[in-house]
């Protein structure tokens, strides 16, 4: 694959997190690079190469943000049952 100009990045990363309304860090991990890149990309340089674009990704990081803590509740629920489920297994 080539290597993409910085607003190519931009561009390819703004498009995948509005099809699949991913979070930063996810995204970051799907792209390879940090999630200060991909902030830096769609928050600060994709205003000035497409800013309907970036207002539509805007949206979705805003809404990823009110969820948030939802998510990091969800997280740490599952954590605690896989543990007890882990803790009744090894009894048996």
């Amino acid at each position: 694959m080539k290597k993409l100009t910085i607003e190519e990045r931009a561009i390819s990363l703004a498009r995948y997190i509005i099809e699949t309304k991913d979070t930063v860090r996810s995204t970051a991990k799907k792209f390879g690079v940090s999630k200060s890149t991909v902030h830096k990309d769609v928050s600060d340089r994709l205003l000035k190469i497409n800013p309907i674009l970036a207002k539509e990704v805007r949206e979705i990081l805003d809404e990823n943000k009110a969820e948030r803590h939802l998510r990091g509740g969800m997280a740490t629920k599952l954590k605690y049952l896989k543990e007890k489920e882990e803790k009744r297994a090894s009894t048996l």
